[in-house]
This record gives C-alpha cells, sequence and structure tokens, in this order.
C-alpha cells in the first residue's frame, strides 16, 4: 500500500511541477507577446492549435485592425485640420470687409433709423468675428492642431498684461478691477494661459453690474498655482456649476447678455492642455470666484 501512495503522490508532486512550468511558461509568452505589441513589432510565431496560438492570432488581429483605426483618425485629423485652415482663411477677410463699410457708412451722414441699422450691422458682424475667432481656436485645441509649449516663469506679467485689456470696459461701467501683486512662478504657455485669463476677466467684467468690483489674486499652492477671478455678479446656482465649463452651455440667469458660452470652455482645454485644472465657487447673489490652477514645476 505504501509504494502506490509514494508513487501516487511522486506524480501528483510531477503534476504540479509541469502544470507550475506550463502556466509560468504561458505567462512568460503572453508579456513577450505584449510587449512586442507595445514595440510593434508583433508578429504570428506559432501556428499549432493550442489556446496560446489562438490568442496570438486574435492579438494580430486586433492590432491589425488598431493600426488601421489609427491611420484613419490621422487622416481625419489631417482633413479637420485642412477645413479649420480653409474656414479661418475664408472668413477672415470677407468680415472684416464687412465690418471696414459698416464702419465707413457710420461716418455718413445718416438719418436716426439708418444710423441705428448701421449700428446694428456693426455689432451683429463684431460678433459674428469673434463668433469665428473662438470656433477656430475651440477646434484647433481639441483636434491638437493647436500646441501649448508651457515654459516656467513669473505669473505677474502675464496677468498685469490680461488685466490692462479690461481697464476700458471696466471703467464704463462703474467697476473696480484689481490685480494684488505676486511674485509666484508656474509651469504655463503665456500667450494661450493669457487668453484663458482674459475669457475669465470678460465673463466677469460682463455679468458684474455697475459700481461692482473684480480683483485678480494669485495663491502659490504646494504643487499648483491657483490664479482666482473674483467679480460681485449675480453668482451661480450650485446644479449649474458643474455644466458652465461645457461648449455652449449658457446660463438661464444670463442669457439676456450678449454671449456665445465657449470662453469658459476655452480657458478650461487651455489650462488643463498643460497639466492644470479649473473650477469655480458660488452663490446666487454673492458673485463668482473663477480659478485656474497650474502646476509649478
Amino acid at each position: 500500500m505504501a509504494p502506490v501512495l509514494i508513487t501516487a503522490a511522486i506524480l501528483a508532486l510531477l503534476a504540479a511541477l509541469w502544470s507550475f512550468w506550463h502556466a509560468r511558461r504561458t505567462m512568460e509568452r503572453l508579456e513577450e507577446m505584449l510587449d512586442k505589441a507595445i514595440q510593434g513589432g508583433f508578429s504570428e510565431e506559432h501556428f499549432d492549435e493550442s489556446r496560446l496560438s489562438r490568442m496570438e492570432t486574435r492579438l494580430a488581429h486586433y492590432l491589425s485592425a488598431a493600426a488601421i483605426s489609427a491611420g484613419n483618425v490621422a487622416a481625419e485629423k489631417e482633413k479637420i485640420k485642412s477645413l479649420i485652415a480653409d474656414i479661418s482663411h475664408q472668413t477672415r477677410t470677407p468680415l472684416a470687409n464687412i465690418l471696414l463699410y459698416t464702419q465707413l457708412l457710420a461716418e455718413r451722414d445718416l438719418t436716426g433709423e439708418v444710423r441705428g441699422y448701421v449700428s446694428a450691422l456693426e455689432e451683429q458682424t463684431e460678433k459674428l468675428q469673434s463668433l469665428m475667432d473662438a470656433l477656430v481656436k475651440m477646434s484647433r485645441l481639441e483636434t491638437g492642431v493647436l500646441t501649448l509649449h508651457p515654459v516656467n516663469g513669473p505669473l505677474f506679467p502675464m496677468l498685469e498684461g490680461a488685466v490692462r485689456q479690461f481697464v476700458p470696459k471696466a471703467a464704463e461701467k462703474g467697476i473696480t478691477l484689481t490685480l494684488v501683486p505676486t511674485d509666484a512662478a508656474a509651469v504655463f504657455d503665456p500667450r494661450w494661459t493669457a487668453e484663458a485669463v482674459c475669457n475669465l476677466l470678460d465673463n466677469a467684467v460682463k455679468y458684474t453690474p455697475d459700481g461692482g468690483s473684480v480683483s485678480v489674486r494669485v495663491t502659490a499652492c504646494e504643487m499648483f498655482c491657483r490664479i482666482d477671478v473674483t467679480d460681485t455678479g449675480p453668482g451661480i446656482p450650485e446644479e449649474e456649476q458643474p455644466k458652465i465649463f461645457q461648449r455652449f452651455y449658457r446660463s438661464t440667469e444670463v442669457r439676456a447678455v450678449e454671449g456665445i458660452g465657449v470662453g469658459l470652455y476655452l480657458a478650461r482645454q487651455i489650462v488643463e492642455g498643460q497639466g492644470g485644472y479649473s473650477r469655480v465657487s458660488s452663490r446666487p447673489g454673492e458673485g463668482a470666484v473663477f480659478s485656474l490652477c497650474l502646476p509649478r514645476a
């Protein structure tokens, strides 16, 4: 009886060792297949009827389909890039000419009614021009045509230039516009980060009532520098706050004010493209704080 038990134990041990060796070989082969797939050099090497061979075949088919799909995406991206360039080029000149002729008409001796028509035409042309510019920027960011180039540098010069652009508009409404001095630095693309800050400032000045205030302040945290644009506008209900960074979204509270609803979306795309993030803090009737957080390193 004892020899039978010993033999059975030896056979069980050998079976366990073979099973372990086979599983290890299979895992090693799978790792090798995945490594080659990641490096782009995968090819079928085993053509037997084993499960591993069938997996090789399926993986090869998948990678082939993925390569074709990637090629199609790249081709579509190039088409979109060309389309954006065409739209930008073809519309810029006609819009500029319409605006020029409208301004020339406004200089003529016109009756009150006609002058009103000309003024409305100029206003709508400028709005269309802003919309086209925003759509082109948005498309370039979304398709990766526009590349951001973040560098380490001080934030204050960029913020000072952005705030300076809105001093006249704020003065027209009697709004106090304040930039708190800072020596903080971050990693950011100066040109496009200024565009994002200007979008926040444009909204803040636009929606803040006459006599209100808008401020820009930087807070240096451990990993990020936070740019806060604070206003004394109508505020944003909590249920709308997750939506306001979406494309073309406009709150029901401010739809009477001119706007197209892409400024916040562009600001978010720009800051996220640099490894940062955006957020808003607000209560109805208490204004809002829009924040852009940029990495410090």
